[in-house]
């Protein structure tokens, strides 16, 4: 059974850091693409970052760009999102997503292109 399964969002501060984890168990994280996307109250979920499941090449949103930070640890069969310089409008529910491409380096923007979501993890930035 595949899982994914965030963890780390909490509730800080303007211009704190955080870092969210996203555990897979049930499939293998360097065969697959995995992306971070966020979900603002009344607004529809929309990218923000992703990683090849092969050289690893990070893609970013431009609203993130230059703050936050994709990775992930293959041993440990995890995903991470360091979260840097946070500002209120960063508010959010944050899920990640895996989509099996075997040793590709291509990553995806697009909701539809991931085959498997985890349920969520919030981050809130206070003013």
């Amino acid at each position: 059974q595949v899982q994914l399964v965030e963890s780390g969002g909490q509730l800080v501060q303007d211009g704190d850091s955080l870092r969210l984890s996203c555990v897979l168990s049930g499939l293998t994280i360097n065969k697959y693409a995995m992306g971070w996307f966020r979900q603002a109250p009344g607004k529809e979920r929309e990218f923000v970052s992703a990683i090849s499941a092969v050289n690893l090449y990070p893609d970013y949103a431009d609203s993130v760009k230059g703050r936050f930070a994709i990775s992930e640890d293959n041993g440990k069969n995890t995903l991470f999102l360091q979260m840097n310089f946070l500002k209120p409008e960063d508010t959010a529910v944050y899920f990640c997503a895996a989509r099996f491409t075997g040793f590709s380096a291509e990553t995806f923007r697009e909701e539809r292109d991931y085959d498997f979501w985890g349920q969520g993890t919030q981050v809130t930035v206070s003013s």
